[in-house]
């Protein structure tokens, strides 16, 4: 198995998070939780997420402290592992207040990643 690039993480995490704005877009909160499908299509991308999280390598993270890398793979962690349940009042949260400013600082270093390596070559 190769080791995949920074770059191809970072698309990761942003396919992950326009699948999950696509799959509740111009849906409700009530309407989220009384859908099975979207909860598990959503778990699942934000599971994508917070595993692309952990294989970034450690001075990139440090590189790029002001995003909270440690909580995004705990959130993954905590789907993966929580088998009571998952709080759909947090779920919706990140959906609403996080994934928005994430995915827009996820671009923006992808887009700096890639005219860097682009100089480089």
């Amino acid at each position: 198995m190769s080791k995949r690039g920074i770059g191809e993480i970072l698309e990761d995490m942003i396919d992950s998070i326009e699948r999950i704005t696509a799959y509740v877009e111009n849906i409700s909160y009530d309407e989220f939780t009384a859908d099975l499908k979207t909860q598990d299509a959503v778990i699942r991308n934000i599971e994508i997420i917070g595993e692309a999280a952990k294989q970034l390598p450690y001075n990139f993270t440090v590189a790029h402290s002001d995003i909270p890398w440690r909580a995004i793979a705990g959130t993954r962690d905590r789907l993966i592992h929580d088998y009571s349940g998952v709080n759909f009042d947090i779920v919706w949260a990140v959906i609403v207040n996080d994934l928005p400013s994430l995915r827009a600082r996820l671009i923006e270093i992808f887009q700096s990643e890639k005219n860097s390596n682009e100089k480089q070559s």
